[in-house]
């Protein structure tokens, strides 16, 4: 069948009408009008589509300028005391102190302490005639029994280097903040803090981040002398202090910048005790040995440095970290703990350090989950109380050390505040840590728990390390890492 027999009639006609339609519009010549008139409209609208720039700028209209707060923190302006109460700051004893942190030029041999001074008013010579006034009061003594007197004035006999032993625990609801117990000592964030182990002088000691080094008379000869004594002899921060018993014008600061500095009041200068490559972290001595300086070196190293000869006598790998804090037993000195960043506190026996494998040397030991930052003994030398940051206390107790638990804190701190130590304090029963919330919390190893806490709105900040005086019964130091130090003593 054709093609043409296949369509239907209508579209037959359709067909017939597109090829009528097509010859009429060719006898009209429309397809050349159409093509003449679609070129016409495009030039126009691209015609219309350009545009024209002025040759004239607009004035700009002037905008107000955006302010961006900055803390008075990195400003390197200390905080005001608003809040406090208006006679607060005509308690304290005022001093200019330098807060420059600018780098030091490292010094590889001895520093004078005039060089270190660091301190925009006074004499470097004050504290040097403080000190060797004690050392001379001490040397008087000697031998003697010495009275030393508790923070509410009650007199007690005591040898000069026998520790505080208490009929009675101390009532912890007796601890007040007073005014004139409140100063800052140095600028920055303090790391350190150590009270002067003796009767006769109430002295702290604190070093901070810039690697400064501060003294603060707290309860002077004279009115008018100077309570406060800043020195700066490293240039990284400083890791800790020792101030030994025997020989208290002797004070060995170890720092970050790898080197541990002997302060001698009888040559007036840092002695370059000990130097290294990495950074130290901790340091130490014996309670009977006065010439021994141990300190963590690194990651998990522990040095022993003989002061005399300033020359490294033994050295251990006892640790996989760093090892934040060193201790020894008041009753054995030969019994010694640490504590790492690789979340162990472990027990030494000095007399049994095996060089080639020390781990297998360890007496006793307690794994915590996170960082161990300190392991400090009781005063009686009986347990060992461990501060982590898996918000635990764990606690070393019972004979050989054998039992061990754990008393639940929120050990967790920023970036601004130091890590929290938990300390002793008197005796064997109470244990002193920091909180966030601007108090102490004290623990009571007997129940296991926070039994109570010491706050005053005379508080600004929040006190991170402390330190309980050897030789005075209810005092206690606090330092902030704003530079502060708060001392707590008992009242009547």
């Amino acid at each position: 069948m054709s093609s043409g027999e296949s369509m239907t009639a209508y579209e037959r006609q359709r067909l017939e009408n597109i090829k009528r339609n097509s010859e009429m519009l060719a006898s009209l010549n429309v397809h050349s009008r159409l093509s003449d008139l679609s070129s016409s409209s495009n030039k126009r609208l691209r015609e219309e589509k350009s545009y024209k720039q002025s040759s004239v700028k607009k004035e700009k209209v002037p905008q107000s300028p955006v302010i961006i707060r900055r803390s008075l923190r990195t400003q390197g302006v200390s905080p005001d005391s608003n809040g406090l109460p208006s006679d607060f700051n005509e308690s304290l004893k005022t001093s200019k102190i330098s807060y420059s942190s600018e780098p030091r030029s490292v010094v590889t041999g001895p520093l004078s302490m005039k060089d270190a001074f660091d301190m925009e008013d006074g004499s470097y010579r004050a504290l040097v005639e403080k000190l060797t006034n004690l050392t001379n009061t001490m040397l008087e003594g000697e031998g003697k029994r010495r009275t030393r007197s508790t923070a509410n004035g009650v007199s007690r006999t005591f040898s000069k280097v026998e520790r505080v032993k208490l009929e009675d625990p101390i009532d912890v609801n007796s601890l007040n903040l007073e005014p004139e117990n409140i100063a800052r000592v140095l600028p920055g964030r303090i790391s350190c803090v150590r009270f002067f182990p003796t009767a006769d002088m109430t002295m702290v000691v604190a070093g901070n981040k810039f690697g400064q080094l501060g003294f603060w008379d707290v309860k002077p000869q004279e009115e008018n002398e100077d309570v406060i004594h800043v020195y700066r002899p490293h240039t990284a921060p400083l890791s800790g202090v020792s101030i030994h018993p025997f020989s208290l014008s002797k004070v060995y600061t170890s720092s970050y910048d790898g080197s541990i500095r002997l302060m001698d009041m009888e040559n007036e200068e840092f002695e370059l005790a000990h130097s290294s490559s990495s950074p130290l972290y901790s340091i130490a001595q014996q309670p009977n040995n006065a010439n021994s300086v141990y300190v963590g070196e690194g990651d998990g190293d522990l040095n022993v440095v003989d002061g005399r000869v300033r020359e490294s006598t033994n050295s251990w790998s006892l640790h996989e970290k760093r090892i934040n804090t060193i201790d020894f037993n008041p009753s054995n000195p030969n019994i010694m703990t640490t504590s790492s960043s690789d979340a162990l506190a472990c027990l030494w026996d000095l007399r049994k350090m095996d060089v080639k494998h020390p781990e297998r040397t360890a007496l006793q030991s307690i794994i915590h989950k996170r960082a161990v930052h300190s392991s400090y003994f009781s005063p009686s030398g009986g347990s060992v109380a461990t501060t982590s940051l898996d918000n635990n206390i764990g606690v070393f107790c019972g004979v050989n050390f054998e039992d061990k638990f754990m008393i639940p804190h929120d050990n967790r701190t920023n970036r601004w505040i130091s890590t929290f130590r938990a300390i002793w304090g008197w005796d064997d029963t109470h244990l002193f840590v920091g909180n966030m919330e601007r108090r102490v919390d004290v623990l009571s190893l007997s129940q296991r728990k926070t039994v109570y806490t010491l706050s005053s709105p005379l508080m600004s900040a929040i006190p991170c390390r402390y330190d309980a005086h050897p030789c005075t019964v209810g005092m206690l130091a606090g330092a902030t890492s704003g530079g502060q130090i708060y001392i707590w003593t008992a009242s009547l």
